[in-house]
């Protein structure tokens, strides 16, 4: 559960115990000590779920270092071209491997 839902949740406990708290006025000191220490039990709860949690730190800003260099990516491109000639030459439309023909 998400935790401003429990908090809702947890409000709306808290009132309905406020209630019945101030509709149960006749009875034992037992009984009231009960209600009282639930809710303070759930007050307690709401404001914990309320506290910020830790920040997560702030991202590292300018661009990420790239992974190829200019030259990789250039060579890899020149190859890319060779393999697309080579299979327009052989007739392919594309560079996908032809499924095997089963008997």
């Amino acid at each position: 559960m998400k935790a401003k839902k429990a908090i809702k949740r947890l409000n709306k406990v808290e009132s309905l115990l406020g209630v019945v708290i101030d509709q149960f006025a006749t009875g034992t000191k037992e009984v009231r000590g009960m209600l009282d220490a639930a809710r303070s039990s759930v007050s307690a709860a709401t404001k914990a779920l309320a506290a910020p949690d830790k920040k997560l730190p702030a991202k590292t800003e300018g661009p990420q270092p790239s992974r190829l260099s200019d030259a990789a990516r250039k060579r890899l491109s020149v190859l890319a071209k060779k393999r697309w000639a080579n299979a327009k030459r052989n007739g392919m439309s594309s560079l996908a491997k032809p499924a095997r023909k089963t008997a």
